[in-house]
């Protein structure tokens, strides 16, 4: 799972917005001046550069705005050290080797000397970051929350693993990783 889909906020985002709607606004004025609606002042040909700026805007908001305030998506830089963090993450729920049975499961966690943020930053420190959550080695969830409700409709029955990591607020892991697994049972039905 992309971690800008799962988790997109921050700078980006929100010039981002700022743009689209910009470009709605601008749109607007110029399709009201074209209809004769509204604008009466504003030239004709001003019009058609209103619509051509919306045009612009909205289209440009979807790339724009990670170019000037940086990748969404952040990498680690090679032989770069990680920091390490005084965080202990555990599972509440569900207990090792329960039996889970219906289409959901509510999953606790116990997250101890951190805090969650919901905001994405190259900023990191030791004792803030998200939490990733993945069932069978698959990334299913990135969150600022313990409690968690997971869909288990497509999960076949049998013995599964979740696997929980409390990550920095760049969204990559800590060193030593601060990582907990419980395995549970999914029953039929």
């Amino acid at each position: 799972m992309n971690p800008l889909v799962a988790h997109a906020s921050g700078a980006d985002e929100t010039m981002s917005l700022v743009m689209l709607f910009a470009g709605i606004w601008v749109g607007w004025i110029g399709w009201s001046r074209l209809r004769g609606t509204g604008f009466p002042r504003l030239p004709q040909w001003g019009g058609w550069a209103a619509i051509g700026v919306a045009a612009t805007l909205m289209i440009t908001a979807t790339f724009v705005p990670r170019m000037i305030v940086g990748t969404a998506i952040p990498t680690a830089v090679p032989g770069a050290a990680r920091p390490s963090s005084p965080a202990r993450l555990t599972f509440v729920d569900p207990k090792p080797g329960a039996k889970v049975s219906g289409d959901d499961m509510t999953v606790r966690m116990d997250l101890e000397n951190a805090t969650l943020t919901p905001l994405t930053s190259t900023t990191i420190t030791p004792d803030q970051g998200h939490i990733h959550l993945s069932l069978d080695g698959t990334l299913i969830s990135m969150s600022g929350d313990t409690l968690q409700v997971i869909d288990l409709r497509t999960v076949a029955p049998g013995q599964h693993t979740l696997t929980a990591d409390f990550v920095a607020a760049d969204h990559l892991p800590f060193d030593p990783p601060v990582t907990t697994q419980v395995t549970f049972d999914r029953t039929s039905g």
